[in-house]
């Protein structure tokens, strides 16, 4: 029997998959995928998110936040759009996400994205949810901020980490967080591989960040949760280790990210 492995971070809800999302699934599933975590991305995605987490309940669940390349002048008004939603014991988020610092496009409002993160990781800690970070040109402005949180509950996944190995025992220096790795493994230039052999498996979990991102031998291509399996292959060839082994160990640690204690 194949063993599930967890998407911990696509975008399936995009208008690039429109047209053939259940095709879409449907190869997820075939290519053994167990569950598909998505992150919201501003308040104009929400309900297509929740739409395809609806179409495929018990598969697809989702996050709510407001990514950093989002932030702009009226960063606030989206965030009070969105803290209501938590509000409602019944809502379906599972996590926070995706939130943090992009200085990569636009420093402009870098100071505003400062304080959107800090006030969606003020969510997660008051609703006990685990927050997916992302990070693009702002590791010692992330770190810093982060070093307030370290002794408290906060948990979640830095996503697609593509750092150094000094950077990557910093962030695991945080003990509640995971190391998310999805298709830049697989890149022919990506210096993540030596890195990834100084990190020990346990915080390990793997994504896609579909349509992100697409792996070999799929680069150029809109990518899919069912590429995972090219990443998944890599990572255990990386480790030296059993295909199916790393399957079950990365899902172990995504399912300690993201069910509730």
């Amino acid at each position: 029997m194949q063993q599930l492995v967890i998407d911990t971070h696509s975008h399936l809800f995009t208008e690039e998959f429109a047209d053939d999302i259940h095709d879409v699934m449907t190869r997820a599933r075939e290519a053994g995928v167990g569950r598909i975590y998505m992150p919201n991305i501003d308040a104009s995605t929400v309900e297509s998110l929740l739409q395809v987490c609806r179409d495929y309940e018990g598969y697809c669940f989702p996050m709510l936040g407001l990514h950093p390349t989002s932030v702009g002048e009226g960063y606030q008004a989206e965030l009070d759009a969105m803290k209501p939603m938590l509000d409602n014991p019944s809502h379906p988020f599972v996590a926070i996400g995706e939130v943090g610092l992009d200085l990569y496009w636009d420093k402009t409002f870098r100071h505003e994205q400062e304080d959107a993160l800090r006030q969606q990781i003020a969510w997660a800690l008051e609703y006990d949810l685990p927050v997916v970070i992302h990070c693009r040109e702002a590791f010692d402005e992330l770190y810093a901020l982060m070093c307030d949180y370290r002794h408290t509950s906060l948990r979640g996944i830095f996503h697609s980490f593509t750092g150094s190995a000094d950077d990557a025992r910093r962030l695991l220096s945080f003990e509640g967080f995971m190391l998310g790795i999805n298709g830049v493994l697989t890149f022919k230039k990506s210096a993540l591989p030596g890195v990834l052999t100084g990190i020990p498996l346990e915080r390990i979990v793997l994504e896609t960040d579909s349509p992100y991102l697409a792996p070999v031998p799929c680069r150029g291509k809109r990518n899919e949760t069912s590429f995972i399996k090219y990443t998944l292959a890599h990572v255990a060839s990386v480790y030296g280790r059993e295909v199916e082994e790393v399957a079950k160990l990365t899902t172990e640690n995504a399912k300690k990210v993201f069910e509730k204690r």
